[in-house]
């Protein structure tokens, strides 16, 4: 497989400009990761959980490896229940991180199993299971065994399922790169195609906090049927500031099964507790009350609070790149930007563009996918006064 991961190869091309250019501000508008601190309400609760961490009364050690019930409680209550979603505790698995989870779960299912993924789309989908050894041939770009789901302007960036057989399809909404979303009817075909093809479908909502549109669902349990043929993975990195602290959770619901050699059905839910027990120890305690905090009335508004802080960033990053004459899609149900090179330039030449000319760093979209060349990605997670300083770069150089 390519010796190097995307946003490596960004980092490695952004720490050679500097080096070579000292003294340039490069704006980073490639910037995956947030930049407003932990909410106050999971920093009282973690410091308090280091507290407990030195009486003997209140110590712990080795967690559920599935996480603490106060805090798949919490997620139960307040992310399902308050949307009329039926989720119980039992089927939420408290983790590290929505990207180890995506990668883990290769552990559940059959090496022979024919993966779809969108194109463009986050790079983990893809390499995770080509680093299990699903990927087939590398053949101009792309793994012979996958089955690509293009994104492009005709469909909104919003794959469409495929004609031919899959058995695991990875989707992201709000996607990561492109901030395009499904509607609630786009999702059902995806569901009924799963159902229809006995598939299974792995569903990124890291971003959901981010929807505003009321016709978006926030959880693939929305929909009618789902819960037979999905799997949702969540993370509070991007909307609690937790990349750092490590915390995410994956859902499998107890009616969820697959096919063994035999064609018997088998639990996808005690799989995967199967896999986790013997492979993970469980996020930290500390962690997991710092998660908890952030499902308390100040926790869900500080969160809030960071969420709008991130949206006003894409809305203005949105605007300002539509004035400069570029094409535009996300921003508004998502903090990623996805932009179309105004002359034609490929990924990389805008890219090198942007960084030499406007002392901005952006993400080569072909990064994501071939469908993504001539694209580039932008995120909102930069601070304000970040944000509104490169887009008057913008408006400078695309303007003059």
């Amino acid at each position: 497989m390519p010796e190097s991961y995307l946003f490596s190869t960004v980092a490695a091309k952004l720490r050679k400009f500097r080096e070579d250019n000292p003294g340039v501000e490069v704006i980073r508008m490639d910037i995956g990761d947030v930049t407003l601190p932990i909410p106050s309400a999971a920093l009282i609760a973690m410091h308090k959980a280091v507290d407990d961490m030195a009486d003997k009364s209140s110590f712990h050690g080795y967690g559920p490896e599935q996480g603490y019930d106060f805090l798949r409680k919490a997620v139960a209550e307040n992310d399902y229940a308050s949307r009329g979603v039926q989720i119980t505790p039992e089927e939420i698995f408290i983790s590290d991180g929505a990207k180890s989870d995506l990668g883990n779960l290769g552990d559940i299912y059959s090496k022979d199993s024919v993966i779809a993924v969108a194109d463009p789309g986050y790079p983990v989908y893809v390499d995770a299971n080509v680093i299990d050894g699903r990927g087939g041939e590398l053949i101009n770009g792309k793994w012979s065994n996958f089955v690509y789901l293009e994104g492009n302007e005709r469909n909104g960036f919003k794959p469409e399922p495929p004609a031919q057989h899959a058995d695991v399809i990875f989707l992201c909404s709000p996607s990561n790169p492109t901030g395009s979303a499904f509607t609630r009817n786009e999702l059902k075909a995806w569901i009924d195609y799963a159902l229809d093809n006995s598939a299974l479908i792995i569903y990124d909502s890291a971003y959901c906090a981010y929807i505003t549109d009321s016709d978006i669902p926030h959880s693939i349990y929305e929909i009618e049927g789902a819960r037979k043929c999905a799997i949702e993975v969540r993370s509070f990195s991007k909307t609690a500031g937790f990349t750092g602290l490590r915390c995410g959770y994956t859902v499998v619901p107890t009616e969820l099964t697959g096919l063994d050699e035999k064609g018997r059905e088998v639990s996808l839910r005690k799989l995967w507790l199967r896999r986790q027990t013997t492979k993970f120890n469980g996020a930290s305690y500390i962690i997991q009350r710092g998660a908890e905090a952030l499902y308390s009335p100040e926790g869900k508004l500080e969160v809030k609070q960071n969420v709008d802080y991130y949206l006003a960033n894409a809305r203005l990053i949105r605007q300002t790149m539509s004035k400069a004459g570029f094409t535009v899609f996300g921003g508004e149900n998502s903090p990623y930007i996805w932009v179309k090179s105004p002359s034609g330039e490929s990924s990389w030449d805008l890219f090198e563009k942007l960084l030499r000319e406007v002392n901005i760093s952006c993400t080569p979209g072909v990064g994501f996918g071939d469908a993504g060349e001539g694209y580039i990605r932008l995120t909102g997670f930069n601070s304000t006064a970040n944000t509104e300083l490169a887009m008057k770069r913008i408006i400078a150089f695309f303007n003059k």
